[in-house]
């Protein structure tokens, strides 16, 4: 693994063929590809804001592959001076983190 890209850390993951952006919970890395449990990097906003009111559920993690051929890039969520990861936005908005929250949607072992 790199070195800081671990199982259970929070990735932006680049794709090529479509060009795509997921984020979530790494699950696996392997040179078969990618395991992430979360969503496609255009709903993480709207899913952010739901849990926050709570309610019905439209939106919610799932768990895909990303076969390694179409992965250009993973990046690590992580918070800067000017702006906060997803998952740092997530605990200060809904008062839990965000990796309890996608494993409690996805019953998966982390």
């Amino acid at each position: 693994m790199v070195d800081g890209i671990e199982v259970g850390s929070l990735v932006i993951l680049h794709c090529g063929n479509p060009r795509e952006k997921m984020w979530g919970l790494l699950v696996r890395l392997d040179g078969v590809g990618v395991v992430v449990r979360g969503l496609d990097l255009d709903s993480v906003e709207d899913w952010l804001r739901q849990e926050k009111v709570g309610g019905e559920r439209m939106i919610g993690p799932t768990t895909f592959f990303l076969p390694m051929n179409r992965v250009l890039r993973i990046d690590l969520d992580e918070s800067t001076t000017v702006i906060d990861s997803y998952g740092d936005r997530y605990r200060t908005a809904c008062g839990r983190e965000v990796r309890d929250a996608l494993i409690d949607d996805g019953g998966i072992d982390a």
